[in-house]
């Protein structure tokens, strides 16, 4: 495979014609690569595209202005800037730095009022001024395409079309982030961010056009070009483990080779805080399942999604979960 296949998923947006042909072809994708682009999804492509451009206006910014809409003041909500390196994969820093955002909730949110991590509101900065439209109106509409690629991923799996919703998404956990990456120098190492595979469900990302992404599959690496107007989707360590390894998170990496700053917007959506994570009906880890690049076991998991996220992004960011322990 010398590229990631392209799904047009109009029909499980508008709800439309007979989905057979697309569920296959997810199907397909998600035993074979773990990794499709998706077209027909109905997203506006300047959206993503003004988003890109206020994420470059804003991570040029000085160091003391992008610093007062730093993470370490997003509290156990876990939003905001962090710097070049602030990032760890594997427990070595990323080569890129970047601004999360999440689903923005009142300060009277029951959720935020008990506390429960990663869940209040999220840190705008005030330049570029437009910005926090931008990230509200990107995080409905992903919201409301992943939900529909896990319609599918339902009918592909010969489920009900709302069963994953019901039984994991009823409230879904949803992270936007936006990434700067800037060039690789010569002597530098080969990589911007290691192998690696996402921990959640369902990632959608949206790319500039500098490349870079890159998937293993089999034994070797396959760029995943940017398409225009296109998502990447790939799949995450709980798919895996919910299907018993018959959808697989496929190790990726990235590497900007070109001569300008990477801009990346990866939205992430994963079940429920307080979803119970098992085993999907009549299914079971796979015998053959390769060897992991971090030789972990996804599959030796069952309990709440909460706990999992949140001991996944504390080794993100351990100074982070240092300071949540000691409150």
């Amino acid at each position: 495979m010398e590229h990631v296949p392209v799904i047009d998923v109009s029909v499980l947006v508008d709800g439309t014609g007979d989905p057979a042909v697309v569920t296959a072809r997810i199907d397909a994708a998600c035993r074979d690569a773990g990794f499709f682009a998706i077209t027909g999804h109905g997203i506006d492509p300047a959206l993503p595209a003004r988003l890109a451009a206020g994420a470059r206006e804003f991570f040029a910014l000085d160091t003391d202005e992008k610093s007062r809409v730093a993470m370490t003041e997003g509290g156990r909500a876990w939003r905001g800037w962090f710097p070049l390196g602030g990032e760890l994969t594997s427990g070595i820093p990323d080569r890129k730095e970047g601004f999360y955002f999440g689903a923005e909730l009142a300060p009277e949110d029951s959720r935020v009022v008990s506390g429960t991590p990663m869940h209040g509101p999220n840190l705008f900065p005030e330049q570029p001024p437009g910005l926090r439209a931008l990230v509200l109106e990107h995080l409905d509409r992903c919201t409301a395409l992943a939900h529909a690629v896990t319609r599918g991923i339902s009918m592909a799996l010969g489920l009900e079309p709302g069963w994953l919703r019901e039984h994991y998404f009823a409230d879904p956990l949803v992270l936007l982030r936006v990434f700067r990456y800037p060039p690789l120098d010569d002597g530098e190492r080969s990589w911007s961010v290691g192998e690696h595979t996402d921990y959640g469900f369902l990632t959608l990302l949206w790319q500039d056009d500098r490349g870079g992404l890159e998937v293993r599959i089999g034994d070797h690496w396959v760029d995943v070009d940017p398409i225009p107007g296109a998502f990447v989707c790939n799949l995450g360590d709980m798919l895996d483990r919910l299907t018993g390894g018959e959808y697989r998170s496929t190790p990726h990496r990235v590497r900007n080779r070109s001569d300008r700053d990477r801009i990346s917007i990866p939205f992430f959506f994963d079940p429920s805080w307080d979803a119970r994570i098992s085993a999907l009906p009549g299914t079971a880890p796979t015998d053959d399942a390769p060897a992991r690049w971090d030789r972990a076991d996804v599959h030796a998991f069952e309990g709440i999604y909460g706990d999992y996220v949140f001991a996944k992004v504390a080794k993100v960011f351990p100074a982070l979960r240092a300071g949540i322990d000691a409150t």
